[in-house]
């Protein structure tokens, strides 16, 4: 073989190399271990990562180029990795579920999973997780004004109690410690109703703060929601939580060192994650910097038409959200908003050029609750006309159920209130999953969407739900879904603090939904049972929901 033959395959090598690398920069293992008796192990590592800030699938995070740069220009940050995987490759499918770590946590190595032979993989993406939580975190960097000194900026958190304190823990923002606490930044706001910001001052003597506990003189009273504010320095950047599992599933499909190498990799996010994988999609991370497809399939479970609000500066990601969650564009199609004018949508938008699969499964505490407004997913922007997805999406509407199952026998917040919601779309949950893969890795179309329409009057206006008298149970005609979130990617917020629309499952004469996929005891009701829950008169504001939670009242 000639010698310039020779040099050209060794430098062709070395660029493929190269370009095949992901973005994962180096694996630190810290033990292998039997997952119990079930044929697989446990892989605990730290993923080490690094990204260009001026690559065009990188420069959207928000304060990137802010953040500091190695000597190579790139910027460092690592997280916590978790995978179970078969100890045989032989009995594995060549496919992965990414399960998105929720505040932390650790996915369970369901028999579902051994079963099928799916590798399960917990990435962590979350930068407000305590190192002495012990879960699933990410270490990212800190953005600094470029002068190097520190940016400072006002950040905020909501909280209602259930019963009288003196001393609420401020956990959303455990990173973010006051900064000159006594200043004028220092602000706490009684709301007058959850859904809505504002409200009236609490005078500065008669609260204090110390790390992130604020204490109220004669105490918090239930059912009141309480705004706190303060300035905090050095924000972390986020939205390097997007970069961690995009290249983390770019790792496992492309890289040279990858212990659990697959073909297929399907993420699963409920509630938090689910609006995660949602925005995901929207800002273009399923697309890695060498144009690759990252997620093949996506089930975003319980997240409306919510999105997780983690790429902008001060983030919140661990906070509950409620009624801060869901910003236009709300549906997967590309929509001129009527208010702010912008044609945008979830997967109809020039950042997104690898569209996965999709599941969206929502119960009915999505379409009623906490602002996730699910039925803008296939409404238009004012919730007027039916929408069709797009070919790459399915949606599946669980009638009666909650954000998610009481477990049973159900109890009651307070003596005296309706049982908590019991009612379990998990096997279905389950065989969607199986569908999913199905769908991917051998072009087996799957069920049809199943969800409320206008067309045929099975959505309605909350005003117009013309619910029975249930023991216990107050209409909830009466109730609005709040206003939009502002969102960070439209300089004027695309209609931030509009009025959203709430439109919700018709029901029966017995109070439960009619239209959906009904699980056994809806579809032979022992009671009624809804995805949403006014608060207990003992608890305050009983013109309020209870976030999240649902109830049941047997007949």
């Amino acid at each position: 073989m000639p010698r310039t033959t020779r040099l050209f395959l060794v430098l062709s090598g070395f660029l493929f190399v190269s370009w095949a690398r992901s973005e994962v920069v180096r694996v630190e293992v810290h033990s292998t271990s039997d997952a119990g008796d079930t044929g697989y192990e446990e892989v605990v590592a730290t993923l080490h990562y690094e990204v260009d800030p001026v690559h065009p699938r990188n420069a959207i995070i928000a304060d990137v180029d802010l953040a500091p740069a190695n000597g190579s220009g790139r910027v460092a940050f690592s997280g916590d990795l978790r995978v179970l995987r078969p100890k045989d490759p032989a009995k594995g499918n060549g496919a992965a579920w990414i399960e998105i770590p929720n505040r932390g946590g650790k996915a369970s190595l369901q028999e579902w999973f051994v079963r099928h032979g799916f590798t399960v993989v917990s990435v962590g993406w979350e930068f407000d997780i305590l190192p002495e939580e012990k879960k699933m975190r990410l270490e990212v960097p800190a953005a600094r004004n470029p002068d190097g000194s520190p940016i400072r900026g006002v950040v905020n958190a909501v909280f209602t109690p259930d019963k009288t304190i003196e001393e609420q823990k401020v956990t959303d923002l455990a990173v973010y410690p006051p900064v000159e606490v006594d200043g004028p930044d220092s602000r706490l706001l009684i709301r007058d109703r959850a859904a809505y910001s504002g409200g009236r001052e609490v005078p500065r003597e008669k609260w204090s703060v110390e790390g992130h506990r604020v204490r109220l003189e004669g105490g918090f009273e239930p059912g009141l929601t309480y705004e706190v504010q303060w300035l905090a320095e050095s924000p972390p950047v986020g939205g390097l939580g997007y970069a961690a599992i995009r290249d983390a599933v770019a790792w496992l499909k492309h890289g040279e060192d990858s212990f659990a190498p697959v073909e297929h990799a399907y993420a699963f996010g409920s509630s938090q994650c689910g609006r995660f994988l949602r925005d995901f999609v929207y800002l273009g991370f399923n697309t890695d910097e060498h144009d690759r497809i990252a997620l093949d399939g996506i089930m975003a479970h319980v997240a409306g038409a919510g999105r997780l609000v983690l790429n902008e500066r001060w983030s919140k990601p661990r906070a509950i959200a409620g009624y801060d969650t869901s910003s236009f564009p709300f549906a997967d199609r590309a929509l001129t908003d009527p208010v702010s004018g912008h044609t945008d949508g979830v997967l109809e938008n020039p950042r997104v050029t690898h569209r996965p699969k999709i599941f969206y499964t929502n119960m009915a505490a999505e379409y009623w609750g906490a602002g996730r407004v699910a039925a803008l997913t296939h409404t238009d922007v004012a919730g007027e006309k039916d929408l069709d997805f797009p070919d790459e999406v399915r949606s599946y509407f669980f009638a009666g159920t909650s954000h998610g199952p009481a477990p049973f026998p159900p109890t009651a917040l307070v003596k005296g209130a309706p049982l908590a919601n019991p009612v379990s779309a998990s096997p279905s949950i389950h065989a969607l999953r199986l569908a999913m893969h199905q769908w991917v890795a051998k072009g087996i179309e799957p069920p049809a969407s199943v969800v409320p329409k206008i067309s045929d009057g099975s959505l309605v206006p909350a005003a117009a739900v013309n619910f029975p008298a249930v023991p216990g149970l107050a209409s909830p005609h009466a109730v609005s879904a709040g206003g939009r979130v502002a969102n960070p990617q439209w300089p004027d917020g695309a209609g931030g603090g509009t009025e959203l629309p709430l439109l919700v499952p018709r029901v029966d004469a017995d109070g439960n939904d009619l239209p959906g996929i009904r699980m056994p005891d809806v579809a032979v009701p022992l009671g009624t049972a809804t995805g949403w829950v006014f608060r207990p008169e003992a608890m305050g504001s009983p013109h309020e929901f209870y976030l999240l939670r649902g109830a049941w009242v047997p007949f």
